[in-house]
């Protein structure tokens, strides 16, 4: 039970109700700012390659920084958050988003466009959407799910909205422009992280100052060492690294958890496909004659069924039915959606390219409604942060590399279609290696189980009471006794 004086009374009045629903709002306009954000770059993929003179891999640099940094600089967000909070970390990654936006309208090359636009601009939608997830584990506890859930319809948003808004933008004004204002548009994340306000949780641990002076004396270890209030003894400058490291990049759960390694591995090996799409499909609709606007509405449609089918995929997850083979649900949906992009690679005709987009979406929003859930089974909840932090930055890596070696593909090949077959290569050979990888071991694991020779006793671990009979006293009455053994 909480002593008087503590904050646990205080955390009830506002988790699950009240000011939690506001931060959840702030939350899905968080993720449509930025994670719906790269979405609509495709709409500026051939205006920007004709401004700069730039081939198809050159220019496909630019969103494979931005979404590769939104995801590398998630141990980054973790030390901000820790440090400063979800609300100020929220609030910078708004300013960086911004000011990345903004500096992008003057840039006079390609490579300044790296820079404003990927690297500066990816960063700070880093901070701020995964500041904006953390704070909701704060905010809800036995609703947690279901604010995920509703959570994640916000990139759905922004995959409807931003590419609509980018083509009448870019038709109106330019990309400069239109660049300027999405600027000013993404500093809306300061006023989503401003009403973040922390939650009270604990009272705050003593620091090292806060021992009395008085206390100086008489608080030498039995080692030799000092207490709190004397010098510490400063670890080597490796074995510091060694355990930063240990809490924000799970290695050793690396090396030693199979069923992380494998998901991880597999994860990383999809994301090279799964972005493709969502880069390369406006431009391959208008070199195929499909007009401009009806082109980003593509984008817009996967988008608009994501809104949908995300709390359904995160609900229907959910069931008993699913649990501990979630792997295998989202092995399936990885499978469709490699699958589905040979669709778009047979024909670009307009109806074909939205039937594309429509089992495309489906398939997406259980691939994002699963990805960290399945993460959650396989690893233990109390190293989740690190093992998450592992997780994104050997995924950036692939996300970073897959756009410009499609682009690349396209540039030797001389068309768009190759893009789909690669994009389905990656996806398919991913959610085989998943599937196939957790079903052998879980093979094995049972198969130990059946050839593990039985207890010496079998009662072991049980609570039993034996009668046993002692000898009888020639003083006095037999005496019983019960044995309990445990």
């Amino acid at each position: 039970m909480p002593h008087e004086g503590e904050a646990t009374p205080c955390v009830s009045k506002v988790q699950d109700r009240g000011w939690a629903w506001v931060v959840l709002i702030a939350t899905v306009l968080v993720q449509a700012l930025t994670l719906g954000f790269p979405s609509c770059i495709g709409v500026f993929f051939k205006d920007l390659q004709y401004d700069f003179q730039a081939s198809n891999s050159e220019t496909s640099w630019f969103p494979s920084i931005m979404t590769a940094v939104l995801h590398a600089g998630g141990p980054l967000c973790s030390i901000l958050v820790e440090r400063f909070g979800c609300r100020v970390t929220v609030m910078l990654g708004g300013l960086l988003s911004g000011v990345g936006m903004v500096a992008s309208a003057f840039s006079k090359s390609i490579s300044q466009l790296y820079i404003t636009a990927g690297f500066i601009t990816g960063l700070g939608s880093c901070f701020s959407f995964q500041a904006g997830i953390t704070v909701l584990g704060y905010y809800f506890i036995r609703r947690r799910a279901l604010a995920n859930a509703l959570a994640s319809t916000g990139v759905s948003i922004g995959l409807t909205l931003w590419p609509l808004i980018s083509q009448y933008l870019l038709d109106e004004m330019g990309w400069r422009n239109t660049f300027l204002i999405f600027g000013g548009v993404l500093l809306n994340c300061c006023v989503c992280g401003a009403v973040m306000r922390p939650v009270p949780d604990k009272p705050p641990a003593p620091t090292l100052k806060s021992c009395p002076e008085q206390s100086r004396e008489g608080a030498r270890l039995s080692n030799g060492s000092t207490s709190c209030c004397d010098e510490p003894l400063h670890p080597s400058k490796w074995a510091a690294c060694f355990q930063i490291l240990q809490k924000y990049l799970a290695f050793d759960i690396f090396c030693k958890n199979k069923g992380y390694q494998i998901y991880t591995i597999g994860v990383s090996w999809m994301v090279m496909g799964f972005v493709l799409p969502l880069i390369y499909l406006v431009p391959y609709a208008t070199l195929n004659g499909v007009e401009e606007r009806k082109a980003a509405l593509l984008i817009s449609i996967i988008g608009f069924i994501n809104i949908f089918m995300r709390p359904m995929a995160g609900l229907l997850s959910g069931l008993s039915i699913f649990t501990g083979r979630r792997i295998y649900l989202f092995s399936m949906a990885v499978m469709l959606n490699g699958l589905s992009n040979l669709i778009c690679a047979i024909s670009a005709e307009y109806t074909v390219l939205v039937l594309y987009c429509l089992v495309y979406s489906v398939s997406m929003s259980v691939i994002g409604a699963l990805i960290f859930q399945v993460l959650m089974d396989v690893v233990e909840m109390d190293r989740f942060s690190s093992a998450l932090g592992l997780f994104t930055i050997l995924e950036s890596f692939t996300i970073l590399i897959g756009p410009p070696l499609a682009g690349l593909l396209v540039d030797l090949l001389g068309h768009y279609r190759y893009v789909f077959y690669a994009s389905s290569f990656f996806m398919v050979s991913a959610a085989l290696f998943m599937g196939l990888s957790f079903c052998t071991m879980e093979a094995k694991d049972k198969l130990k189980e059946t050839n593990k020779p039985p207890p010496e006793n079998p009662s072991k671990g049980k609570y039993t009471e034996v009668p046993t009979e002692l000898e009888l006293d020639r003083n006095g009455p037999p005496a019983i006794i019960c044995v309990t053994s445990i």
